[in-house]
């Protein structure tokens, strides 16, 4: 058999085409088309599906694609996006971004109704933020009345294209964990929110597990897939989810490291969770009755893609890279990687950036180890305190951009004390979603089963801890707390 996984991104949709023995047979994506006029952040919903449509038929057009083999398609992306459908089985208006922050006003509303406790008690998060669908809900209430009452069903993205292609109407609790009305703990909605935004279940799709199959594709979708209807559409689960299943990291003690423009780490908690007022992002997993600790970190990438864009434009990351593959580490410099405030754990959004220690000797490539070295520690102040709440991490799993760069994936290693093993695939989304299908068809057994099976490493960095790392370590959250102090001086 054959199988599909694909990644309903922000910036393309993915799929990917897996043969029985799980090589790659084709990998395609369509980019996703957003209006961003008035501020907002939408897309047309239909254009989104036929879009997924037109990949699909591509993918079974390839050479080695057998149509009539591909056992199930699993989904994976995006998590808040809200759409509105109609009685029609018809998106009402266009789909409203996890990116759009319209519902400024209905949060700070929300926010004076619910305590920090009871938010996090419930759901896991730990703010009220304008990505949660709830707040766009309360703001079309407020805005849009007419398609607040007309609406047959408020689903998010991914529960809804998978709508689209079964008639299946559900609700993956693992996405349904980003909606802010879902009880992460009871596995119910919640009805305290619904009440404050003026819904009832009725609105709702019915709850189902992550990685469960919501039935076969209809023959109206067969068709413009270019597949049968022996084909099942499997819910899948979150992309950090499939990234995790994509690179083996199925059991506790790995926590698995994705260095894009942001930094996430997600890791199996212990069970039961005993403190749901943890301080750690919580999430329904992708087992049942389990949950993943998911920090994230906004000063990943972003650092060093400033810092290169600021200071060392001419300088690609290649050339980057080989420099400081060649230079001794650490650097004197120690930079606090907070130039968009707000990060996990401390979540201060008084933090700023700061680059310390600056003489004459230094040049840009030792300013850019610093970047490299400062998101580092905000790593390991992160794995620390999921430690400090329950997991049990004893290695790092990296993926993203950053997991390209040797230098950076030994500093990470030095610092925390961990090994950081690199998977062969860097781009795991869609192949976690695939195993997922896998597994689901009865080719094996569970995720280990198949991780074993499927997932191949590239490379392994042992951590060599020294004295100068731990000195800058130390100095750097001196610097942390003294910036903290500084901002309060008026």
């Amino acid at each position: 058999m054959q199988y599909i996984g694909v990644d309903l991104g922000s910036t393309n949709i993915k799929a990917a085409l897996y043969a029985d023995d799980f090589s790659l047979l084709g990998r395609l994506s369509v980019p996703v088309e957003y209006d961003r006029t008035g501020g907002r952040v939408e897309f047309d919903a239909e254009e989104y599906v036929n879009g997924l449509k037109g990949l699909l038929k591509q993918l079974s057009g390839l050479k080695g694609a057998e149509p009539g083999n591909i056992a199930q398609i699993t989904f994976t992306g995006q998590a808040e996006t809200l759409v509105v459908v109609g009685k029609d089985g018809k998106a009402m208006i266009p789909a409203i971004s996890w990116m759009d922050e319209r519902s400024v006003d209905e949060c700070a509303e929300l926010a004076k109704q619910f305590t920090p406790q009871e938010i996090e008690a419930t759901t896991g998060q730990q703010a009220v933020l304008p990505t949660w669908p709830a707040t766009k809900i309360l703001w079309l209430k407020r805005n849009m009345p007419e398609v607040y009452e007309g609406a047959e069903t408020f689903m998010l993205l991914k529960d809804y294209v998978v709508f689209r292609l079964t008639g299946v109407k559900n609700a993956d609790m693992s996405i349904a964990t980003f909606s802010f009305y879902f009880d992460i703990y009871e596995k119910k909605y919640w009805q305290k929110m619904l009440d404050a935004i003026g819904i009832t279940e009725k609105k709702l799709p019915p709850l189902a597990e992550p990685c469960s199959v919501a039935g076969p594709l209809t023959a109206e979708a067969a068709k413009e897939c270019g597949m049968t209807v022996r084909t099942l559409v499997n819910n899948g689960t979150l992309d950090h989810f499939t990234g995790m299943i994509g690179t083996g990291n199925v059991e506790m003690g790995g926590v698995s490291l994705s260095t894009g423009t942001v930094m996430a780490l997600a890791t199996m908690a212990s069970e039961p969770v005993l403190d749901k007022n943890c301080g750690v992002a919580m999430h329904y997993g992708f087992l049942p009755d389990t949950h993943v600790m998911l920090p994230v970190a906004e000063s990943g990438g972003v650092s060093l893609e400033w810092f290169r864009r600021t200071f060392m434009e001419q300088v690609d990351y290649k050339q980057l890279n080989e420099v400081l593959d060649a230079r001794k580490h650490p650097t004197q410099l120690i930079f606090l990687p907070y130039i968009v405030g707000t990060n996990a754990p401390e979540f201060d959004t008084e933090a700023s950036g700061i680059l310390y220690g600056l003489r004459q000797e230094h040049d840009v490539f030792d300013g850019a180890a610093a970047v490299m070295e400062g998101v580092a520690f905000v790593l390991r102040k992160n794995c620390e305190c999921m430690n400090e709440k329950g997991a049990k991490i004893d290695h790092i799993i990296a993926t993203g951009g950053g997991a390209k760069s040797n230098c950076w994936c030994q500093m990470q290693a030095d610092i925390t004390g961990l090994p950081v093993v690199r998977p062969a695939e860097l781009e795991a989304a869609c192949l976690g979603a695939a195993m997922i299908g896998a597994v689901k068809d009865g080719k094996f057994a569970d995720f280990k089963a198949a991780s074993d099976a499927v997932v191949k490493m590239d490379k392994r960095f042992e951590p060599h801890r020294n004295a100068d790392y731990e000195r800058n370590f130390k100095r750097f959250t001196l610097l942390y707390q003294a910036s903290l102090d500084a901002s309060k001086i008026k």
